[in-house]
């Protein structure tokens, strides 16, 4: 088996926060040294790279003296901005040394929400890659709530993957990779070297492993690929502990776990809808529309709406679910929750006489309907 990270060509490295820190007290200028002589070796082998790094929490404790980690969001916030300064210093110093200029990228959700913002992220990151610059992207933790935020960088790195359409995505940890059960707790435990990316099944064996430094535990970590495979990208589950882990998966030594996408990927716009744009709301479906969503590519009709759950706005990305409350699909409605209560189970023949208008036929066109 080789490593997946061998023909890739634009690869997203998200390095976690234990690999980049002093067991979170500050920034370890020498792994991150290592990183960056890593990175270089991939550029010369002509490989275009972002990075995904965590740290700047972990870094403004320590140049405040901060022993604990705050629990205050403005205290977390103001931590962010002071270490920010101190990771792209860092990294600027470190990738200097081989000549190679570096860029800071601060992103909240919102920005990728925003379609106009984030086809200006995107035309921002690809020109910095056409100019030989290596993105340090980071959440930006300064301005962020719990309503715009990613959560964690894992899944800030699979949403990175699609919007720069990379062919790779590399998640470095402090694990060897994904095993049946937490290898910690149970010793029958085995490993998993190479699976399918998006599978219930691998979401069941994650279960909620993860270190008390970072955010993001195994299962964000399967999530994570799960996203990334929507636009046809590989997944890398690796331990950032191996020696030069990057440029062995780079010569094509099988590493950590391989978690590869399925062969179809949905349209840049459809990655959008499915990956930037936050829920507003639900309705559930009958079975009826279930098959048509699943099996024809229909769009979605009032008709087949049981219930209406949440506030939502036209235009706004409401989520599909079965009786039994598993989303389906996801898109942009046609109508508000208001009006989706009054139309719901009804042929959209009667639309206009019980709303007084017509803006569509369809609840959700199937141009703006992506199954997940």
């Amino acid at each position: 088996m080789q490593s997946v990270i061998a023909q890739a060509k634009r690869i997203v490295v998200k390095v976690g926060s234990s690999l980049v820190t002093n067991d979170g007290k500050g920034l370890d200028h020498d792994a991150i040294a290592r990183w960056a002589a890593q990175i270089a070796k991939l550029r010369v082998a002509g490989k275009e790279v972002v990075l995904v790094s965590s740290g700047a929490i972990a870094e403004g404790m320590q140049r405040l003296g901060w022993a604990r980690r705050p629990k205050e969001i403005h205290e977390l916030q103001a931590a962010a901005a002071v270490g920010q300064m101190g990771l792209a210093q860092v990294y600027e110093s470190q990738f200097g040394r081989y000549g190679i200029r570096t860029a800071q990228v601060l992103l909240t959700h919102a920005d990728l929400a925003d379609r106009e913002r984030y086809l200006n992220a995107r035309s921002t990151l690809l020109t910095l890659l056409s100019l030989g610059v290596v993105p340090i992207i980071n959440e930006n933790d300064t301005v962020v709530t719990d309503e715009i935020k990613f959560g964690d960088n894992d899944t800030l790195g699979a949403l990175v993957t699609n919007l720069i359409e990379g062919d790779a995505l590399v998640i470095l940890t402090d694990q060897r990779g994904l095993y049946t059960a937490d290898p910690r707790k149970d010793p029958a435990a085995q490993f998993v070297d190479e699976a399918l990316a998006g599978t219930p099944e691998l979401e069941a064996m994650a279960g909620g492993a993860g270190t008390s430094i970072g955010r993001g535990g195994m299962l964000t970590k399967i999530l994570a690929a799960k996203r990334a495979a929507k636009s046809g990208a590989h997944t890398t589950i690796a331990s950032g502990r191996e020696a030069n882990v990057l440029e062995r998966l780079a010569a094509g030594e099988a590493i950590g776990t391989q978690l590869l996408a399925p062969t179809g990927r949905l349209t840049a716009r459809k990655q959008w809808m499915a990956d930037h744009l936050q829920l507003r709301g639900r309705v559930v479906i009958d079975n009826g529309a279930v098959e048509k969503l699943t099996g024809g590519g229909k769009s979605l009709l009032p008709i087949g709406v049981v219930e209406v759950q949440g506030e939502f706005a036209r235009g706004e990305v409401i989520a599909c679910v079965d009786a039994q409350g598993k989303e389906v699909a996801r898109g942009i409605t046609n109508y508000s929750s208001a009006e989706s209560r009054l139309i719901a189970r009804k042929p959209s023949s009667e639309i206009e006489s019980v709303l007084g208008h017509l803006n569509e036929p369809e609840l959700i066109h199937r141009d703006n309907l992506v199954l997940v």
